[in-house]
């Protein structure tokens, strides 16, 4: 089958194989056809180096499909049933899941160590690639644990299945289940991709009065206004934003939806004393957040990190279906361009340069 591959951490370029085949298949596993998938920055910053991640590896997490089979043991899905990938499934059993916090369960990334394909052909033949985050979504098939084949409704296209995969889901919950955003209350959003975008219907959602969108590239802003933010400036203009709407005294809430310790600090700075600062993006390692033991002291301002949006991915699977069949929030406008895998490096620059929203390769 085909599938794009990374070789090596820190290219910057895909290349298309057609000799891949997807492994790993056997009781309590799933083959799934993928129909769609979203490129989502997380893939590029495994690519980067940023997060880490085994080489090499067919990129993409963010994906919706078709069952083809299903391993012994498996009850929950069958053949040609529509499902979307959860690139990070719950076990139900540690203590994680027993808390009831499953976004924090860590047995999907027990599998992100072993490789999900294997080269067939040519002088790689033999030779094992890893799928990122322990799925790998940029290929014709892929096989994962049942626990991260979730049905879906027969009307959710798989674009839009893929979106809830990972963006919407992130994004939103942060909104929804992390802030908690109260009504009337103002809201900045540092990086409006996808995610941010989801972040900011999240909001709106929820009642804010005020929500000001922040990112360089203007195409993005001015996509944040037709999502319900009431403002969009680029970063050098936050400032006015914040003395202008909020007496200088910061926003209840500032999502930082771009994973860099810089926009960390200053959404931090944006955000008011005994307000709520929300980190969303996936960073590095070694990029270190600095605040004084004062002004923690001082401000009493919340941190809140928010990972994969801060609920049960299921539930919130499900809320965002039925967010979006009630019109309540809108899906398909995420999605700005839409490329077949063989124009994956195509999808790749229009993320790097901010012209996308997000991306739909269609497989």
């Amino acid at each position: 089958m085909r599938a794009a591959v990374l070789h090596e951490i820190g290219q910057d370029k895909l290349e298309i194989f057609d000799d891949v085949e997807a492994t790993g298949f056997g009781p309590g596993r799933v083959r799934i056809r993928v129909r769609a998938t979203g490129l989502c920055h997380s893939d590029l910053s495994a690519m980067a180096g940023v997060l880490p991640q085994p080489a090499p590896f067919v990129p993409g997490h963010e994906g919706a499909g078709e069952v083809v089979e299903v391993g012994e043991g498996v009850t929950g899905v069958g053949p040609g049933d529509r499902v979307v990938i959860c690139w990070l499934p719950a076990c139900g059993a540690c203590a994680a899941c027993k808390r009831g916090q499953t976004q924090l369960c860590l047995a999907g990334f027990m599998n992100a160590g072993t490789p999900n394909f294997k080269r067939l052909g040519g002088g790689s033949a033999g030779a094992d690639v890893f799928g990122f985050a322990g799925t790998g979504t940029f290929t014709e098939e892929v096989v994962v644990d049942a626990g991260c084949a979730v049905p879906i409704p027969d009307d959710v296209p798989f674009d839009v299945a893929a979106l809830i995969g990972c963006g919407v889901t992130t994004g939103l919950g942060a909104a929804l289940n992390t802030a908690d955003v109260a009504a009337g209350s103002s809201v900045a959003v540092i990086g409006c991709g996808g995610v941010g975008i989801s972040a900011i219907q999240g909001a709106r959602l929820k009642g804010a009065a005020e929500i000001v969108a922040v990112d360089p590239v203007l195409p993005r802003r001015e996509a944040a206004l037709r999502f319900g933010a009431t403002r969009a400036v680029a970063p050098e203009e936050l400032a006015d934003a914040k003395r202008s709407l909020t007496a200088d005294e910061g926003f209840d809430y500032v999502f930082e939806v771009v994973g860099r310790s810089a926009t960390a600090r200053t959404a931090y700075e944006n955000t008011r004393r005994g307000g709520t600062l929300v980190v969303v993006g996936a960073g590095a390692v070694d990029d270190f957040l600095q605040l004084s033991m004062f002004e923690l002291f001082f401000d009493e301002k919340r941190i809140l990190p928010s990972m994969y949006g801060g609920g049960d991915a299921l539930r919130s699977y499900e809320r965002a279906i039925a967010l979006w069949r009630a019109g309540r929030i809108d899906l398909e406008g995420l999605i700005t361009h839409r490329v077949p895998l063989a124009d994956v490096n195509e999808a790749l620059d229009q993320m790097r340069t901010g012209v996308a929203l997000r991306t739909c390769i269609e497989i």
